[in-house]
């Protein structure tokens, strides 16, 4: 029994590897055992398809990613816990970065997961509403209704299409990630917003991320 965990675990360790690193669409069931030095039989024992090893990454993706969006409401949140936050959410997509660097081609392949996928939108989308409307209740921001909205979707947007942006600079090597230059644009866009002070406080925190 131990053995068999282990020898999934390995597949689905080895498959996220390759997902991340040549893009989902490029990796084959066969190129993973290959990785593994294993035969496709043993891979297929453990996985009937490469479409329910995706599904098991999304699984743990969303399992991680749920827990960070539940952000509670009607409390204080301070910026440097924002910049916390944002800094776990960024290298949470970027340990599933495959979802997000080949977005539209993996979701019309798998059916699956593309209903769950919005949901996950759209928690990051009333995640960065708590936040905001905590801000704004604490005097440290002030948002228009419009611009409350368009800035969250603006949020919601640049989480989910940070990765595709930022490997366009590292095309040769779709490993050489860098998640806090996601983060230091996202606090750069919290900026129009906030009171001069704050605004300090913000440009120091963004400092750590490039």
């Amino acid at each position: 029994m131990t053995k068999k965990i282990k020898t999934k675990e390995r597949i689905l360790t080895t498959s996220l590897a390759l997902f991340n690193g040549i893009g989902e669409p490029n990796v084959t069931t066969l190129l993973i055992s290959d990785e593994l030095d294993i035969s496709p039989g043993n891979l297929y024992y453990h996985f009937k398809s490469k479409g329910d090893i995706v599904t098991v990454l999304f699984d743990r993706y969303e399992a991680e990613i749920g827990e960070l969006l539940a952000v509670p409401e009607h409390v204080p949140i301070s910026l440097e816990q924002i910049s916390f936050f944002l800094h776990i959410l960024f290298e949470t997509v970027s340990r599933y970065r495959f979802l997000y660097q080949d977005l539209v081609n993996v979701l019309s392949r798998y059916d699956s997961i593309q209903s769950r996928f919005r949901k996950i939108l759209n928690r990051k989308r009333q995640a960065f509403r708590v936040i905001c409307g905590s801000l704004d209740t604490q005097g440290i921001a002030r948002f228009a209704p419009n611009e409350l909205n368009a800035l969250c979707e603006q949020l919601t947007l640049t989480t989910c299409y940070w990765s595709s942006f930022d490997s366009l600079a590292k095309l040769n090597d779709r490993d050489a990630t860098d998640p806090g230059r996601g983060v230091y644009q996202m606090l750069h866009l919290l900026l129009p917003y906030l009171a001069a002070e704050e605004r300090e406080e913000v440009v120091l925190l963004s400092q750590d991320y490039l």
